[in-house]
């Protein structure tokens, strides 16, 4: 059966030349003019605005969106790009077919206060595709947002948070710090102010605080009190005007204090030794048996139940520096609890030949047999800090009978000391390969008669032995920034000394440490030296953040010779708009 086949007549188009430039033409336009001369004649750019205004906070650095809404947005980034094309007139009215299909950043000079953008859009006209690149202008003004500007009024806070411990030292609120900083957990808080025994944070609003608050919890533990204070009232519309303060007091235990537990207590958390140390605090409390390296991590709501003491606190007074002579690894089958010792266990305990340090070349008194929990990181010659047991007074009855029975150790080590530290010189500060940021916060007062309340010794003290801590804990430093300092004396000795101290996992790498961050200058930089560092950041970094986003950039050489507005050349097809 053949298959019948139709033949679809097309239509012929008389011929006509371009009233322009007279080309023949196979397929003629109500204008009569040829694509070539309708794309060189045609502006299809007309009625786009090719220069807007930008208005970004010179305090938070964010960028205002629209009704009163500020946003961040990285300079070269996919967010602040589609800001930018938010405020271009013209672009999206609805009765224009003019579609966006693509966008480019344009090199700046870093102080002309300007962002330039290339768009290329197209549009239908007389049946013809035409595409047309311009440049786009956005003058970029400093307005302060609200947050900033309600730091800069007096009694502008809604809700205060009043972060207290009941402790001798600032330890505690310097690791705080460096969490705060770390998790930006203080974005929205107008104003910090520090205390003896703690911290005050002001916020513009409830919620800002309660988040403050909410982090808080997750990461020590804390009790909570609440209370509000009546400010204004309107009984017309039945609204009133409250200030929120909230009190959050933290545990009194810290990393390395000694604590000796109650027996009830001590069955509950896995039948441990009642005699253990703080290893760490984070939304638990974690001990350790310093004899056995047994652990046991306690809630915060056990704690509150029956707050503990801890019989010896872990300040400077209380430890004494001992000087390793030896060591020996011990092999234990099974922990106080009458439970097998986990491999962890057995393979990082040790007993250790100690002299305290002061008595060298005075008399021959040693202490042998001291087992810790640290002694596979420690060698002959090295420096440790511990608890000197024979010397010791204490309150607890409990524990006074327990010494005089000599059933507690003469020592128990807490940590093992790094670098300038143990050498035991006068500033070890100065001789650290690295440095911390430190939060921008007021001094505040205290009872002083008006004045503000100035440093004291001890707090240089407290600033070292944090430092310490940090140097023996590799587990603390992951919740902590460490950046590189001028210092020379990077830690790189560790590659003459890797056969020696292979077991030593806690010393501070060269790996850990970032860069890119200026603290020479304080804690904060003025408005001058900030916009100063941004701009050379950003000659620096330029077209990188750009080339993340997966934006086009037009580099420098090329921004000098480009023109503003293309002339509208003939598209193969029609594109899809962009989507950032």
């Amino acid at each position: 059966m053949a298959t019948a086949q139709m033949e679809i007549a097309t239509p012929i188009y008389a011929s006509i030349l371009c009233c322009e430039c007279g080309v023949p033409m196979q397929a003629p336009n109500a204008i009569n003019t040829c694509a070539t001369c309708l794309a060189s004649s045609a502006d299809i750019t007309k009625g786009i605005s090719t220069e807007a205004t930008l208005h970004q906070c010179r305090g938070c650095q964010r960028w205002h969106k629209d009704a009163g809404k500020w946003v961040s947005c990285g300079l070269e980034s996919r967010e602040l790009m589609a800001l930018c094309l938010d405020h271009v007139s013209g672009l999206k009215r609805k009765n224009q077919d003019v579609r966006l299909v693509d966008a480019a950043w344009i090199w700046t000079e870093p102080h002309s206060m300007r962002l330039k953008v290339r768009l290329t859009v197209q549009r239908q006209v007389q049946g013809t595709i035409l595409q047309q690149s311009f440049v786009v202008v956005y003058i970029v003004r400093n307005q302060q947002c609200i947050e900033c500007q309600s730091a800069f009024r007096q009694g502008s806070w809604k809700s205060l948070v009043q972060v207290r411990q009941r402790v001798s030292h600032k330890r505690t609120f310097l690791y705080l710090e460096q969490l705060i900083l770390k998790n930006e957990a203080h974005r929205g808080c107008l104003n910090v102010e520090t205390f003896r025994d703690g911290m005050d944070f002001y916020f513009p609003d409830k919620g800002k605080a309660a988040r403050f608050i909410s982090w808080l919890e997750s990461v020590c533990p804390v009790k909570i009190k609440t209370s509000k204070k009546l400010i204004s009232t309107d009984d017309k519309s039945n609204t009133a005007n409250y200030k929120f303060t909230t009190y959050v007091e933290i545990c009194p235990l810290c990393k390395d204090d000694l604590v000796y537990l109650p027996v009830k207590l001590a069955r509950t958390l896995g039948n441990i030794a009642r005699l253990v140390l703080v290893k760490n605090i984070s939304n638990l409390i974690h001990l350790i048996d310093p004899l056995t390296g047994q652990v046991a991590s306690m809630s915060s709501e056990q704690f509150w139940r029956e707050p503990l003491v801890p019989i010896i606190t872990a300040a400077r007074s209380r430890m004494t520096r001992y000087v390793v002579l030896g060591k020996e690894a011990i092999m234990i089958r099974e922990n106080a609890s009458k439970r097998k010792a986990s491999r962890k266990q057995r393979s990082r305990l040790a007993s250790l030949a100690l002299a305290r340090e002061e008595d060298l070349g005075v008399n021959d008194k040693q202490y042998n047999n001291a087992h810790s929990h640290v002694g596979y990181l420690c060698k002959s010659g090295d420096v440790c800090l511990g608890y000197d047991l024979t010397e010791t007074r204490f309150v607890d009855e409990a524990v006074e009978s327990l010494q005089s029975d000599g059933v507690l150790p003469d020592v128990i080590v807490v940590r093992k000391l790094y670098g300038a530290a143990a050498a035991g010189e006068a500033n070890p500060s100065k001789q650290r390969a690295w440095k911390l940021q430190r939060l921008a916060v007021e001094q505040a007062d205290e009872g002083n008669g008006g004045k503000k309340r100035s440093k004291v010794p001890t707090d240089d003290m407290d600033e070292e032995d944090f430092m310490q801590e940090i140097e023996a804990d590799k587990e603390m430093r992951l919740n902590v920034n460490l950046y590189k300092s001028d210092k020379k004396a990077i830690v790189e000795d560790n590659d003459e000394n890797e056969d020696e101290d292979d077991e030593d996992d806690q010393q501070i790498k060269l790996e850990e440490l970032l860069d890119a961050l200026a603290l020479d200058k304080g804690p904060d930089l003025e408005d001058k030296e900030m916009a100063t560092a941004d701009d050379a950041g950003m000659t620096f970094m330029e077209g990188e953040m750009a080339a993340k986003a997966g934006i086009a950039y037009i580099p420098r050489e090329d921004a000098r010779t480009l023109r503003d507005r293309d002339v509208a050349t003939v598209a193969a097809e029609l594109k899809d708009d962009i989507s950032l």
